[in-house]
């Protein structure tokens, strides 16, 4: 790990987190690139990725905690009041725990696939097929949207759950998380703006719970002391400052926009993706 590699995902990482396009792919994609024309070792999928990889969404998490801060702040409030006062009415309360159910949910799908995503890490012609699928689910979803009339804007307990299944399932490289929970919630009756709040908040229980449990439960302190972590602080920064202005204006653009010009755009990089690296490679 070197600093124009960090700087360069660390920038892809802070774009594509919370745009719909796989900011796990994208990483696996500019890796693999960056690997092939500076004639390094190609993917290997090592420790130090692996954990490079975490230090990356700690950045955007961190953009989302500040974006957001003021919702997360009342949303805590709310819960710890609720369970002292054993009444979980309160709207805020109840997307709390919607939030944590959520990630129930969604770790019950993503740990048994655990192996699988690890291995596609130097795989990314597989990855490019699964971006090439992100499209599709952004245009169905897209689809979806232009069927329903009525849209809400509140989260219940049913779309809590599939909602959470669907950021499961996500933890594929090249399943966009915010485009698979996003398109999720269109096709229950959410209206864009809702449904990307609901994703990026939803993004914080997962992130937090595997930068912790990680590094812990797969690496030993002798391995992370060989980390380049000043290559880490400057993709920490850049992933964090770029995925906070991405953060702005995506949600700007959802308002007025819809997602299938990203859809068209995983569908010509997911081709790319496969057609380079099963054939070129």
């Amino acid at each position: 790990m070197n600093l124009i590699q960090a700087i360069i995902m660390g920038l892809m990482q802070g774009l594509t987190e919370f745009l719909p396009v796989s900011s796990s792919g994208h990483l696996v994609l500019t890796s693999s690139l960056y690997k092939y024309f500076t004639h390094k070792d190609f993917v290997t999928g090592s420790s130090e990725e692996v954990i490079f990889d975490i230090v990356l969404h700690l950045g955007t998490l961190l953009a989302v905690c500040l974006y957001f801060k003021d919702d997360i702040i009342k949303i805590t409030k709310a819960f710890f009041s609720a369970c002292i006062k054993r009444d979980f009415s309160d709207p805020e309360a109840k997307l709390a725990c919607f939030i944590l159910l959520g990630t129930v949910f969604t770790v019950l799908v993503a740990y048994p696939l655990k192996i699988v995503s690890e291995s596609l890490i130097s795989l990314p012609y597989i990855v490019g097929i699964f971006i090439f699928l992100t499209g599709w689910i952004l245009f169905l979803g897209e689809w979806a949207a232009e069927k329903k009339k009525t849209k809400i804007d509140k989260v219940d307990l049913k779309t809590a759950i599939i909602i959470g299944l669907a950021q499961g399932i996500a933890s594929i490289p090249g399943i966009s998380r915010s485009g698979s929970t996003i398109s999720t919630g269109i096709f229950l009756g959410l209206d864009r703006v809702a449904c990307a709040r609901y994703s990026f908040l939803l993004s914080l229980p997962i992130i937090v719970g595997a930068s912790i449990f990680y590094p812990i439960l797969e690496l030993d302190l002798h391995q992370m002391m060989n980390f380049n972590w000043l290559a880490f602080g400057v993709g920490f920064v850049i992933s964090f400052i770029s995925g906070y202005f991405c953060i702005k204006y995506f949600l700007k653009f959802l308002g007025k926009h819809s997602m299938k010009i990203f859809a068209y755009y995983c569908w010509a990089a997911g081709l790319f993706m496969f057609v380079f690296f099963k054939f070129f490679v």
